[in-house]
Order: C-alpha cells, then structure tokens, then sequence
C-alpha cells in the first residue's frame, strides 16, 4: 500500500470511504511523520492526542455513511487562527498562554467537516515577515534542499511559511494559510505547493488574529489543485460574524477543473519581468504561457503601469493597521504581563519584553503615519495609490480573463541570507504577490518547475473579483501541463 502521508486529499477520502484504513490510522502516520521531522519546526504546538481522538470520531461518522467532506483529514491550522482550548499564539511571546474559549470561523468549518488537527503551525511573528524566521519559537526549514547541498538550511517562505513546509514534507495532508501581500502564495512556491489568497470577502476573518484588516485573507494550501479545492470549498462562505464577509453562494470549485481556454484570453503582466529576475524563473513563465496556448487560450501582453508602486504602498498601508491592531496587546486582559510601577509602565514593559524585532518595527513605523503631520502625505496617499493599483487590474480584466505570472522573483533563499538581508530586499520576494492583495484578488500558485539547482519554482494566476472557479481551471490545466512530482526528501528515506 502506498505511504499514508503520499496520498492526497481526495484518494484518501475514497480509500477511507472504503475501509481500506482508518481515519486513526491515517493520523497515527502522520503523527509519526511529524516525530521524525522535528527538526523542520513546521509546528509551534503539536495536537496528537486530540488529533487521535477527533479521527475517532470520523471513523464513526465513516461507518454511520455521515462522512464530511474532510472527514479523518489530517490538517494544519496556523497559529493565527483561534482554536478553542488549544494554545494560540501568532508566534508571539506576548500570547504566551493565550487559550482561546472560542473557535474561528474557518476553523469551526474544516472540524465540522471532519478535519482532524494535527497542530498550529510555525508563521512569522503577528504574519509580519517573508521567511518564517522572525517568529518568536524559531525559525522553520523548508524540506528541499539545493541539489548537492544538503546542510543549508532553506526558508520555506512566510508568513505561512509553517503550514508550506509542513504540507510539502507530508506532515498534514492541507494546512490554512493566512495572506496579506502574498503570505500563501510565496512559501506555496518555495515549498512546491499549491496555494490560494482568495478574493478579500470570500473567507471570514472571524477569529483570526489581525495584522492588517483591509489586506488579510484566510486561504487554502495544498498539495494538488483538486485538494485545494476540496478544502477551500469548506473554508470559503459568509460568516455574519465578519462585516467584510460577502453573501455569495460557494461554488463546487472541483467541477470547474479541468476542459480547454477557448475563446478566454490570458494577460501578460510586461511590468512582472524586472532586471535581475532568476532565468529559472523566466523559463517557467515562457513555459507556462506556451501550455495556456496549447490550451487554446489567446496570450496577449498588458500593463499594469502602478506596480513598481505596490510594495512601498502595501507595508504603508500595512503598518499603520497593524499599528492599530497590535495595540490591544497591554498585559492586561489576556496573554504575558511585564509589571511596572504604573499603568502606562505595564504597558511599555509587556510590549517591550512581548514583541519582537519586526512587529516592533512595524509598530513604530504605523504609529509615525498615522500621526497628526504625516498622515496625509503618507496613509491617504498610499490610499490614493492603492485605488490606482485597483484600476490597473480593472482596466487589464476589460481586456483579458486572467492574468499569468510568476510567484516568486527567485528560489528560497538561505536563513542566513535572509537574515542578515535589509527589509526592502526582503520585502522584494514580495514582489509579484503584493499587487494582487491589495487590489483584493483571487490568486493561486501551482508548482510548475524546478530551478537548476533543484528547488520548486511556481506559476501564479490572478482572476477578476470572486473568479475562484476560473482560476481553479486555469490552474488544473497548467498542473497536469507541469506534471510536478518531484517532493523534496523526507527523513529516513
């Protein structure tokens, strides 16, 4: 029998509708798989008893014929979502402690869709990073590794970037992700997997702890389209519990995979070629456009003339709300406590000793653009500046059905590298990911090549608003086109 952590979502719902094994067995091989590979740090807090004991259920709801559509599922939720008497953290020492008494909205779907926990997973600290290295419980490893160079240590990419490694090395079958200017869809590709930012408004945001609430979207991660689908089929709808929840059915994203791109035309971004660009990269991207036209669509190149605007828009924009967010953080109703002689000093020390390096930044940063003199040469302007990216998009869909791009400008990097990297070379991995979120787009990225020196390099597509169904097309048909098999190596093999 093939290896219980290689099969994807969909065959090992069939086989488990069949009693081939258990849902106990299926969590039981992946709790053995996570014990081998701790050193991945791919999970802040790991579940295994309350993951056996909710694959128990399943198996009663797989005899009883009350199967849902995750039912025995192993899955991973990062830690930005609150799960009920489960440690939730954002990979913050300032949470320490922090035990929900209330369950997410996404996470209350995949449990009572049978989903069954295997833990919370590794991010950068309050989702703020491109490389999950600045959380507070320590960095996470991507499972590949450059050919011939199996000691460097890769980032799996960030924010998410624990619940990528975590899929990638067969530790979970699917992982939720959360993006904010490309916080799935990066470490999807440098972890080969498959990853969705949904359209802002498709997946509710209840109970997901904000960095920056006009930006943050609750999305899938996978291993395949197909199960990527399945997932986002149970995450996605309105939730009357979050304002920016839009009231639009859920569409069966799994019937709209597959046929041919007749009669669609598919948009070239000339602004996602920058000097500098890994040829790697370019090569998948002339690839992938060639495998579109093989499917009958039409190519045709567009301008999206604010992007080199995006990224230095975002972290405005994003700075300033997490600013806002983050100040609830004060030692006082929930997580750690640094005591002081007055109030106002209970609240330097806790978020002095509670955050780290980069949400400290970016607090500092929020709080000088919001202030008094800056607010209007810097937040209403990036305001003004993010209703011109919106446009770009608008003016290019009047054009074109989709747009193709490339994930990521590279391969991951090293820890190191990225350590010792200054923020705005950082925030350049971000790069063709940022403009979609800000615009609020659908956004996938499917595994399509591997670089020269053997890391996975992805393709991303960019829908028009709710177009979730054509880009799960779009992306099945460059995955079967990509045939992408190769996973990175697993311990003991």
């Amino acid at each position: 029998m093939t290896d219980l952590v290689d099969l994807t979502i969909a065959e090992a719902r069939k086989a488990l509708d069949k009693g081939e094994f258990t849902a106990t067995e299926l969590a039981e091989a992946h709790i053995k798989e996570m014990e081998k590979a701790k050193h991945l740090n791919a999970y802040i807090t790991e579940t295994p008893d309350l993951a056996l004991e909710m694959a128990k259920k399943s198996d009663e709801r797989i005899k009883n014929k009350k199967a849902g559509l995750l039912e025995g599922i192993p899955v991973g939720m990062k830690d930005l979502y609150c799960t009920k008497g489960v440690l939730t953290t954002a990979a913050s020492h300032i949470l320490d402690g922090f035990v929900p008494f209330y369950e997410s909205t996404v996470s209350e779907k995949i449990w009572n869709a049978g989903g069954v926990l295997m833990g919370k997973t590794n991010l950068d600290e309050f989702a703020m990073g491109s490389g999950t290295i600045t959380g507070y419980y320590g960095c996470t490893e991507n499972p590949w590794k450059r050919t011939g160079d199996n000691k460097t240590v890769l980032v799996p990419g960030g924010s998410s970037g624990g619940s990528a490694a975590a899929v990638s090395a067969g530790l979970c079958m699917c992982a939720t992700g959360t993006d904010t200017g490309g916080s799935i869809r990066q470490p999807a590709s440098f972890c080969g997997i498959v990853g969705l930012k949904p359209t802002y408004g498709r997946c509710s945001r209840y109970g997901i702890i904000a960095f920056a609430s006009s930006l943050d979207q609750a999305g899938p991660m996978a291993r395949t389209v197909e199960d990527t689908a399945l997932l986002m089929e149970v995450m996605a709808g309105f939730d009357d519990k979050d304002s920016t929840s839009a009231q639009l059915a859920v569409p069966n994203y799994r019937k709209a995979m597959g046929g041919d791109l007749k009669g669609k035309v598919v948009g070239i971004p000339k602004e996602y070629r920058p000097s500098g660009i890994n040829p790697d990269v370019i090569k998948m991207w002339d690839e992938g456009i060639r495998w579109l036209k093989d499917a009958g669509a039409e190519v045709v190149e567009v301008s999206l003339p604010h992007t080199e605007y995006a990224l230095t828009t975002y972290h405005v924009i994003a700075s300033a709300e997490c600013s806002s967010n983050l100040a609830r953080y004060d030692g006082i109703r929930f997580g750690s406590r640094k005591e002081g002689k007055t109030l106002d000093e209970v609240y330097a020390n806790t978020r002095m000793e509670g955050f780290g390096n980069e949400p400290r930044r970016r607090i500092l940063i929020g709080t000088y653009i919001l202030g008094e003199s800056r607010y209007n040469d810097y937040f209403l302007k990036a305001q003004k500046v993010r209703r011109l990216i919106v446009k770009d998009f608008e003016d290019a869909f009047k054009k074109v059905d989709f747009l193709l791009t490339p994930a990521a400008p590279s391969t991951a990097v090293s820890a190191e590298e990225m350590k010792n990297q200054d923020p705005i070379t950082v925030f350049l991995n971000d790069a063709f990911v940022c403009p979609a979120s800000l615009a609020g787009l659908p956004a996938m990225v499917v595994p399509s090549a591997i670089s020269s020196d053997g890391l996975p390099l992805g393709l991303q597509i960019i829908g028009k608003p709710f177009a979730e169904e054509q880009v799960f097309q779009v992306a099945s048909i460059i995955e079967k086109a990509a045939n992408f098999t190769k996973q990175p190596h697993r311990v003991g093999e």
